[in-house]
């Protein structure tokens, strides 16, 4: 079992003064809490610190801890120059890192950002599904790709990663295509389903598409993005993922949880509510911690890490203290 944080990386999730250079020291912190990885978005219509340029500078600075995208939007980049960035954070790694990818939604985080890259909407699937099989060609070594839409030739050795292989590449989204998808190519699930029930059901049809693909369902690892606020009791707890939903999405809460994992309450509520994805069967739980402000952040992750080990075996939340959680620096 693995829980993961997703770092603020967004200026949405700063308060005025705040230095995002403690970035690298929150996800310091947070490895030593006990979180098994790291995670960062991806965008360009919410001004962050870009994304393989923040697992770059984590990737000296952390020893354990996986790096990952959740999600990471290739067309944002071209894709064999891709290729060499996330082999080289592979490589800088010690072999850490994990590329969650998507291919963006409709609305201001879609087609928009098609418009930008100077690229079609239509077709977006197979450009991503493409693009992932390159960049496993570049990694191998491959001189040449020839895919319905990326077509080169004459491509010069590059970085390899760290692994032989590359980097794990999951994919986001729980459409039925999604779910075929992952499945048959992919080598990981991030969703975010509001429903327990709703991600049984989708990694049922990631596990039935795996096996029509010749593929064990082990080879597909069950993960989980969640957005998560530790706090006295739910009403106070939503009441402050309200305001997270309204600076981080311009939407508030009720509208958010339609369509996003949502979990906030005690810290008795927050465990049981985990729990009900594991049971699920997640096994990567990447959760974006509900707060606005690095101070606000670093509070939600020493509430966070003080339930981790109530999360993943079972022991009663009132048997952890923050002090076990997070070790002095």
């Amino acid at each position: 079992m693995d829980i993961g944080v997703l770092l603020p990386t967004g200026t949405a999730q700063w308060d005025k003064g705040d230095d995002p250079r403690e970035l690298v020291a929150f996800g310091r912190d947070a490895e030593r809490a006990g979180f098994s990885s790291l995670f960062v978005n991806d965008s360009l219509i919410t001004p962050r610190v870009e994304a393989l340029t923040m697992l770059a500078a984590l990737a000296p600075a952390t020893e354990t801890a996986t790096l990952g995208t959740a999600a990471l939007l290739p067309f944002l980049r071209r894709p064999v120059q891709a290729a060499q960035s996330l082999a080289s954070v592979d490589l800088l790694s010690g072999g850490r890192l994990t590329v969650a990818v998507g291919a963006g939604f409709p609305g201001r985080f879609g087609r928009p950002l098609y418009t930008l890259s100077e690229l079609p909407w239509e077709r977006r699937f197979t450009r991503l599904d493409e693009t992932v099989a390159l960049w496993r060609a570049v990694w191998a070594g491959a001189d040449a790709f020839r895919g319905d839409i990326l077509r080169f030739t004459g491509i010069p050795p590059g970085t390899r990663p760290f692994r032989s292989g590359g980097p794990p590449v999951w994919l986001g989204g729980a459409t039925p295509a999604a779910l075929h998808r992952t499945g048959r190519l992919y080598d990981g699930w991030l969703p975010y389903p509001p429903d327990p029930a709703d991600y049984a059901t989708g990694l049922h049809g990631v596990h039935r598409a795996a096996a029509e693909a010749g593929r064990a369902a082990g080879d597909i690892t069950p993960a989980l993005f969640v957005s998560v606020r530790v706090d006295e009791d739910t009403e106070t707890g939503r009441r402050a993922l309200d305001r997270y939903a309204h600076a981080t999405y311009g939407m508030p809460l009720t509208d958010l949880e339609r369509i996003q994992a949502v979990v906030a309450g005690s810290p008795e509520q927050v465990v049981r509510g985990l729990r009900s994805y594991v049971a699920a069967g997640a096994r990567h739980i990447v959760v974006r911690l509900g707060a606005v402000g690095l101070r606000a952040q670093r509070d939600q992750l020493e509430r966070l890490a003080a339930l981790l080990p109530a999360v993943c075996d079972g022991r009663q939340p009132s048997a952890i203290t923050t002090a076990e959680a997070i070790p002095a620096s």
